[in-house]
């Protein structure tokens, strides 16, 4: 049965890890990837990557749907930028990272790869938001987080006032 996992909060040195490639396909990880989305739609956010969650392996979780009810999972994902990419500008924001939002620049055209829950792999070429949250969440299993994107200043704002919301709780 899913449940709600516990959100890892920048500047949480964990979510620096990167995560481990997944070698074993078992009913865990399904457990796990269902978890995720539950935590995902009860946070109200897109994508998850297993990082946020202090899980260290290569697991993202997504949904675009208005409808909320499109769920993908995406398993030892990477991807390549394509040749003819321009750079898509979005406003991304990050359940990790509560109440910052900022415009990030990110290729608009890849390839991407991936397996699924019984280990198939795939091959797709995403467009649009869906382009923007792959890469994203795959930072996240990298250790990476939107706040790299941004300056040092910008970025130590947002840590000290993340530290003083988690002190005052």
């Amino acid at each position: 049965m899913a449940k709600n996992l516990k959100i890892l909060i920048f500047p949480d040195p964990r979510l620096r890890k990167v995560a481990e490639k997944v070698t074993k396909f078992d009913k865990s990880l399904e457990n796990l990837a269902n978890s995720m989305l539950k935590t995902m739609y009860d946070a109200n956010g897109i994508g998850l990557a297993a990082t946020q969650i202090d899980q260290h392996i290569r697991l993202i979780v997504m949904d675009l749907s208005e409808e909320r009810n499109e769920p993908r999972i995406f398993i030892n994902p990477t991807y390549k930028v394509l040749e003819d990419h321009s750079l898509y500008e979005y406003e991304e924001g990050c359940l990790c990272i509560p109440g910052f939002n900022e415009v990030i620049a990110r290729p608009d055209k890849i390839e991407l790869r991936w397996q699924d829950l019984d280990g198939n792999e795939h091959v797709d070429r995403p467009e649009g938001l869906l382009t923007v949250c792959i890469q994203h969440e795959i930072d996240h299993l990298d250790g990476k987080l939107m706040v790299d994107y941004v300056s040092a200043l910008k970025r130590d704002r947002v840590r000290s006032r993340l530290l003083k919301e988690y002190k005052r709780k």
